[in-house]
């Protein structure tokens, strides 16, 4: 266990990818769940955007946003405390996931504004 979390530790470069990789995956999981559950069960239009399937959504974005944001936080700490290339490292992985994290914040705006299944 010690080997494996010295190996995905804040500095290494495995990070450029990962946070461009969640947010593939929320991605993935946000709009493909959207189209189901808008063709298994769509809410009534006159419900506006209070509806289930909003809820869910946003619940599975702020759960992202969270996490890449705890990420950045952590990167960023990581970067003050090495010097050379840990510290390009962290520095880097930490604005890749900050970038993450704004793709998550501006792709799940309609969320709030538009309702389900138009």
């Amino acid at each position: 266990m010690s080997i494996t979390m010295q190996r995905l530790h804040l500095t290494h470069p495995l990070h450029f990818v990962i946070g461009l990789t969640l947010w593939c995956i929320w991605f993935v999981a946000v709009y493909g769940g959207h189209a189901i559950a808008c063709s298994v069960a769509p809410p009534a239009p006159e419900q506006g955007v209070f509806t289930l399937v909003n809820a869910m959504l946003l619940v599975v974005s702020i759960t992202a946003i969270a996490l890449l944001a705890v990420l950045t936080v952590g990167c960023c700490r990581m970067a003050r405390r090495h010097e050379g290339r840990l510290r390009f490292n962290a520095t880097v992985s930490a604005g890749l996931y900050l970038f993450s994290t704004l793709s998550v914040v501006f792709a799940a705006m309609p969320i709030i504004g538009i309702p389900p299944c138009l």
